[in-house]
């Protein structure tokens, strides 16, 4: 499976188990470690691992396992697939790691579970009040 559609793929086994703030960042060019971070949150520990093993269990029925889990601490666990690592934190723990800054150049995509037509109006109205056009939607 290709990294931007295994991204796109983990995004949305988070939001099953209803992660909270999931985004994909777009790291090609940037390092060597993945060609993709997803970063979500959730509201408690019981969460965090929830949607850990939801995204396990989703992607060993597709065919990939992880390559490493780190789960050293009950507030955030990593699964490594290689080209994509995805990092679900407690919405209390994220903010202290604050990966979106340290890759602050990155292309960040926020994913959601919301419809199609909602997103594409959000996204218009957001653009035309920040004047933000440098997002940009990842490849598939």
């Amino acid at each position: 499976m290709r990294a931007p559609i295994l991204a796109k793929k983990i995004a949305e086994l988070t939001l099953s188990k209803k992660a909270q703030d999931v985004v994909i960042m777009d790291l090609r060019g940037l390092t060597s470690i993945a060609d993709f971070f997803v970063v979500c949150s959730a509201d408690s520990d019981v969460q965090v691992r929830a949607i850990a093993d939801a995204v396990e269990e989703g992607m060993d029925k597709k065919g990939s396992a992880p390559w490493h889990r780190e789960s050293g601490s009950t507030n955030w666990i990593l699964l490594d697939y290689v080209d994509v690592v995805l990092h679900v934190f407690h919405k209390n723990t994220r903010p202290f790691y604050n990966l979106e800054k340290l890759w602050g150049d990155a292309v960040f995509a926020h994913v959601s579970d919301e419809k199609p037509v909602a997103a594409k109006t959000a996204a218009r109205s957001t653009r035309r009040s920040s004047g933000a056009g440098s997002r940009r939607r990842i490849a598939s």
